[in-house]
């Protein structure tokens, strides 16, 4: 009876039969075979025909070349002798040259113009969890004609045939696109390996395998419908609505987006950045400045938004982008530009409009007197209501500029007045030491009684001591009586 081989050995099995499925997944990529009577030229460079190794001496060669689409026969002449000399090689100049005696065909020949293909650099993208993957790469160059160009999509360590599909190239977008179909059942989240070639007679190129998912790749269209409007009695604030793109669904999945403007006299947009505040805090910061807190907002059901930091008067430009509501993928690309102007009071229009006048008491009792614009230095002299001042341009400046100048104005002033007056009382002071006679207000100090006397170690009450015969001691108890 056979034994079983060790599982180790399985193993090792299992992992070369991996390998080798890994190695074989990639895609051979060189330049396309060659006929026999095909001669390659590279684009720019001079060649040499050659019709054959020896002619007779006295024998005329002819090249003629076969214009493209022709049906038959030899179109143009180009020269005569046993070598054509081509220069500076061109696209147009691929196609087929013979040279012959006579009426007798010596050679004929396919020249090809045709550089070697630039090498991939494949980005892909999708626009929505419902639609096929789009890749594409750039190219620097046009690419030479029959340049061929393929895309090969599989799972990640799965042993399967790979998706093939082939790729067109976009002349005014100077790129190539790849529309591939999603493998059924693929995981959002399993890895995808994308691999690229493009070829052509001149040579071959492969690009570097792109690991990607489902989700990754997710970047919807550009918002559409932006439309920015004034609110009324709001001379700060704008707002602005927008629409889900038409590649979007918005029944089974939601967007996020993320709005930027900026007032037409700045020439560019200010950066932004992902809160990292609250929506209501960020609010907050943004009113008072827009470089601490750029507004956007991450509501993924609200297509407006309000600005409420706009410049009075002045036109602002405004643009959307949008994302998943995940968050995965990528941002979309900025939508187009919408413009609008916030809300200004008609009011202060018909006072910037009106003529410059003052009120005199005339005799036909009217009181409203125009002064002509010559007073005002104005030009203006076919004008037939006196001065007109134009419109200011230039924006008002935030409330809050002014508040925050008045105050350090205030506070600057009150510590100002504060030394002022510290060091009036200082010099006030100073000055009437100065200016006292000597010995004005100096006082001698009197005692106002007898100085206590000085006290010592000696007790004011002593024990009685045996004392001799006939002496007479008197005791502090005495002596207030006798006092008495």
């Amino acid at each position: 009876m056979a034994r079983p081989p060790p599982p180790l050995l399985l193993g090792l099995l299992l992992l070369l039969r991996l390998l080798l499925q890994l190695a074989a997944a990639g895609r051979p990529c060189g330049p396309t075979g060659l006929s026999r009577d095909t001669v390659l030229g590279h684009l720019g460079a001079n060649i040499t025909l050659t019709c054959q190794d020896k002619v007779p001496a006295n024998a005329t060669v002819l090249w003629q070349v076969e214009e493209q689409g022709s049906a038959g026969g030899w179109a143009r002449r180009l020269a005569e002798g046993n070598m054509l000399l081509l220069r500076r090689l061109r696209y147009e100049d691929s196609g087929r040259y013979s040279c012959s005696v006579g009426s007798h065909l010596l050679r004929s020949l396919r020249l090809l113009v045709a550089e070697p293909p630039e090498t991939p650099q494949v980005s892909c993208y999708r626009r929505s969890h419902d639609k096929d993957i789009l890749c594409e790469w750039p190219q620097q160059e046009r690419p030479s004609p029959g340049t061929r160009a393929m895309l090969w999509l599989k799972r990640r360590f799965v042993a399967e045939n790979a998706t093939e599909q082939r790729c067109r190239y976009f002349s005014k977008a100077r790129k190539f696109v790849c529309r591939v179909k999603v493998p059924p059942g693929t995981d959002d989240t399993k890895h995808l390996v994308v691999s690229t070639c493009v070829s052509n007679s001149a040579g071959g190129s492969a690009g570097k395998d792109k690991i990607i998912t489902l989700s990754g790749v997710l970047k919807p269209d550009p918002p559409i419908n932006v439309t920015v409007e004034a609110l009324e009695k709001a001379p700060q604030r704008l707002r602005v609505n927008w629409s889900y793109p038409s590649s979007w669904d918005p029944r089974f999945y939601w967007l996020r987006f993320q709005v930027r403007y900026r007032p037409e006299p700045a020439a560019a947009f200010m950066e932004v950045r992902p809160c990292l505040l609250a929506w209501s805090c960020c609010l907050c910061l943004a009113r008072l400045s827009p470089a601490l807190c750029p507004l956007q907002v991450d509501q993924v059901t609200t297509t407006w938004l309000d600005i409420h930091d706009a410049w009075r008067g002045t036109r602002h430009v405004v643009q959307v982008r949008a994302k998943d509501e995940f968050g995965h993928g990528a941002w979309s690309e900025w939508s187009q530009e919408a413009v609008g102007t916030p809300w200004t009071d008609p009011r202060d229009l018909t006072s910037e409009m009106e003529p410059f006048s003052l009120q005199f008491p005339v005799e036909d009792g009217t009181y409203l007197v125009t002064l002509p614009p010559e007073l005002f230095g104005e030009d203006h002299a076919n004008s037939a209501g006196g001065s007109v001042m134009e419109p200011s341009t230039h924006p008002v400046a935030s409330p809050y500029a002014f508040l925050v100048t008045g105050g350090s104005l205030l506070l600057g002033i009150a510590l100002f007045v504060g030394i002022m007056v510290r060091y009036r009382q200082m010099w006030w002071t100073s000055g009437q030491e100065r200016t006292k006679p000597e010995g004005e207000g100096q006082h001698m100090l009197v005692p106002l009684g007898l100085p206590l006397p000085t006290l010592n170690d000696t007790p004011l009450l002593s024990h009685s001591a045996p004392s001799a015969p006939g002496m007479l001691h008197i005791t502090h108890s005495d002596y207030s009586s006798s006092g008495q």
